[in-house]
């Protein structure tokens, strides 16, 4: 039998010349293994250069992190004996995170943002890291990362558990998920552990990779599932026979909407409308995509600042080592809870159109979409799990920015909480998907008790069971889950 990884194609190679090359569109390919990356002869020469410099601006110089202690330690200086192993010594004692793990695509994220990063001369580290953390993807070993518990101004604990895996400790994940140590997977890999450098480990742990990393892939998940709801949105438009009113082009009062209403009206199709009002659930839609479709942009915005900016701390700048703001996160956790409550909203709105589904003065057909009202339930209780989802998705929508902690012997201390910012986004996006399922669900329901048919459904009525009596329609419910979260059912969202 052929094993996993040898059926596995090998992905396309991107040659990295200069570092704006590793741009978003390639980290996502990258993430998710669908691209390697490879860095060019001449973007490594001048790594080698940048470093060059830097370690010549060493020479005589208190820095920060690189022969002193960090935060509340930093008035301590360190002597030669104490820095040979500093940088090293800088990934051991901050990995203190634990299950769960990031994903294996999200702390694929991390590395090739990292890597990015690394790739701005301000960092001043050698072609060698960067060309391990290339090696790294390339072999797919892939760090455990905690995604929780990261409370620091900036990512030091999750990125001391990468760092970690580069000495040769730490642990990385299997197939599964699971943690196993990382020694013997480096050998395995063909690749040899290594020491970090002067100012490397300081580096390699300042800035917010992580943070970044997610925030792209939230970006990419984000616009698949909003043109996902504009499928189920018009779908459930032709079922009830809403009135296209809502959907007329003059309504636009932007790019984004404009986009999102003609995606609705090719998709809704030309029926005629059951009422003369569509409801209120209905109406409201289409600029409630608008506006996540705004805030998506604005998160790839940022994400796109983050990987170009200045995130070391010191930086290598003109000769000189600056402490900067680079470990922040603010734009990008900003951006994330914006656009986590314009999902959650639309989450909301999703669990009001399919209660109108279920309302035979809408629909004409059978109350609760039952075949035979009392004796079959029909899609009462789905209703019910979308109501629950929406409101176990309100807790989320809190803004992660509030709330800094004082740590390290209380000195002043703010995080943004970005990690915490990408979970909840996370959690919205499984959320909005789950109560779209449920609109689908109720969208084939009734286009078999005789509602408008919706062509962009035929596949996935035919991977539904047959029929419209009452069964164990969780399942059907997974299988639709399943089917978005695989990319199916695209529209269009802007």
């Amino acid at each position: 039998m052929t094993a996993p990884d040898q059926m596995r194609p090998t992905p396309p190679v991107r040659v990295i010349r200069r570092p704006e090359d590793l741009d978003r569109t390639v980290l996502a390919g990258v993430a998710r293994g669908a691209v390697r990356v490879e860095l060019a002869a001449e973007l490594t020469a001048a790594l080698s250069r940048s470093r060059r410099a830097t370690l010549a601006d060493l020479t005589g110089r208190t820095v920060y992190g690189v022969n002193t202690g960090l935060g509340a330690m930093s008035g301590l200086r360190l002597d030669d004996a104490a820095q040979s192993h500093h940088q090293d010594n800088l990934m051991l004692g901050r990995a203190v995170g634990s299950a769960p793990w990031l994903r294996r695509d999200q702390a694929r994220a991390l590395l090739a943002a990292r890597l990015r990063t690394l790739l701005h001369p301000a960092a001043g580290v050698s072609a060698e890291l960067c060309g391990f953390l290339a090696d790294l993807l390339r072999t797919d070993l892939v760090p455990a990362i905690p995604a929780r518990g990261s409370g620091a101004a900036g990512e030091i604990i999750p990125l001391a558990h990468a760092g970690a895996v580069l000495l040769g400790g730490g642990q990385v994940l299997d197939e599964a998920g699971a943690a196993a140590d990382a020694e013997p997977a480096l050998a395995k890999a063909g690749l040899t552990a290594r020491s970090f450098g002067p100012k490397e480990g300081i580096a390699f742990l300042e800035g917010v990779p992580g943070l970044t990393g997610l925030a792209v892939l939230a970006g990419v998940a984000t616009r698949d599932l909003l043109g996902q709801v504009v499928t189920g949105t018009a779908a459930a438009h032709t079922a009830i026979r809403a009135s296209p009113d809502p959907l007329h082009p003059a309504l636009a009062d932007s790019d984004e909407l404009a986009t999102v209403l003609a995606g609705l009206r090719a998709l809704r199709g030309d029926g005629a409308a059951g009422a003369l009002q569509a409801p209120v659930s209905f109406r409201v839609t289409a600029p409630a995509l608008a506006v996540a479709g705004r805030a998506v942009a604005a998160l790839d915005a940022a994400a796109d600042r983050a990987l170009s900016a200045v995130t070391d701390s010191p930086a290598h700048l003109d000769g000189e080592f600056v402490g900067t703001f680079g470990f922040a996160g603010t734009d990008l956790t900003a951006a994330l809870g914006t656009l986590t409550a314009a999902l959650v909203h639309l989450a909301d709105l999703g669990a009001a159109r399919l209660h109108r589904l279920l309302d035979p003065r809408v629909t004409g057909l059978a109350p609760q979409l039952s075949p035979a009202p009392g004796l079959h339930a029909g899609l009462a209780a789905v209703h019910k799990r979308a109501a629950a989802v929406t409101h176990r998705l309100r807790r989320f929508a809190a803004p992660a920015l509030t709330g800094a902690i004082e740590t390290s012997l209380g000195q002043e201390d703010v995080q943004s909480f970005g990690f915490e910012a990408a979970e909840c986004l996370d959690e919205a996006l499984n959320g909005l998907r789950e109560v779209l399922a449920c609109e689908l669900l109720a969208v084939i329901q009734a286009q078999r008790l005789g509602a408008p048919r919706s062509p962009g459904l035929d596949a996935l009525d035919a991977a539904l069971p047959a029929g419209t009596a009452d069964r164990p329609f969780g399942r059907d419910l997974d299988t639709i889950i399943e089917l978005l979260a695989g990319g199916g059912l695209t529209g269009r969202a802007g």
